[in-house]
């Protein structure tokens, strides 16, 4: 489970993310929405600990990121918009890496690795250097990477940049598949088809506050349509928000 309660994040005089609180629960997929610059990325880097929060709490199971973050972090995989995997290490020296770093036991590690290469559509390539990979392919190898040690949790960012229709339809039927056995799964993206097609409830965040969350036909019950869909009213909600954010500017 990942738990935000009241989390704010501000660098000097700019806030970035303000009074954030949200709960996504084991076996759910929480799409995370909001337009360029509306905290969603720095929302997920505290979640990940990559940075702390400047006030308030995060939850990952049952490890509080401030006290216990490396406990925290031993069950969370993160799939990062902009990877970096080590160019001059191999498909296999790369997930050899990540798996220790997350403690998988040596004597499993590389059945796992040549598990995950092989679902991922890597497995010919294992033995080359990472340098030579597509965009998506180094995606794909991302997502092998942090599923490494079958983690309780799954922090996506932008997970369909660089993949053909293909690899996309298999990365869906994927996050399907880890929810139904409990993984817990918070995925941001743009692609309001994708969160729509995927998600069990979703957050739309903007000018770092939480709009609304809640299921897709919650959500649609706020539309001025509500036949109109997720696309409508993520449009109606940022397009009000902005208008309000200039109002109290002025």
């Amino acid at each position: 489970m990942i738990i935000l309660d009241s989390v704010s994040k501000s660098f000097g005089s700019f806030l970035a993310v303000d009074n954030v609180s949200l709960q996504v629960a084991p076996g759910e997929i929480l799409g995370f929405l909001g337009v360029n610059g509306a905290g969603k990325t720095t929302t997920l880097r505290m979640i990940t600990g990559v940075t702390l929060p400047t006030s308030g709490s995060i939850t990952l199971g049952n490890y509080d990121m401030r006290i216990e973050p490396e406990r925290a972090k031993l069950i969370t995989g993160y799939i990062p918009d902009r990877p970096y995997l080590y160019p001059k290490l191999t498909a296999t020296e790369f997930l050899s890496f990540m798996g220790s770093l997350y403690r998988v036991p040596k004597s499993i590690l590389p059945e796992r690795i040549d598990e995950l290469l092989s679902t991922y559509g890597l497995y010919e390539w294992k033995g080359e250097l990472i340098e030579q990979f597509s965009h998506g392919m180094k995606q794909r190898l991302a997502t092998a990477a942090a599923l490494i040690a079958k983690p309780q949790i799954l922090v996506i960012d932008e997970p369909m940049v660089g993949l053909d229709p293909h690899g996309a339809q298999h990365f869906k039927e994927s996050l399907r598949q880890f929810a139904k056995q409990g993984m817990t799964i918070l995925l941001s993206t743009h692609s309001l088809h994708v969160a729509e097609e995927l998600s069990h409830r979703v957050a739309i965040i903007d000018s770092g506050r939480i709009l609304t969350i809640g299921t897709l036909n919650e959500l649609k019950e706020q539309a001025e349509n509500p036949q109109a869909g997720l696309e409508a009213l993520f449009l109606q909600l940022t397009d009000s928000n902005i208008q309000t954010h200039r109002t109290r500017t002025q």
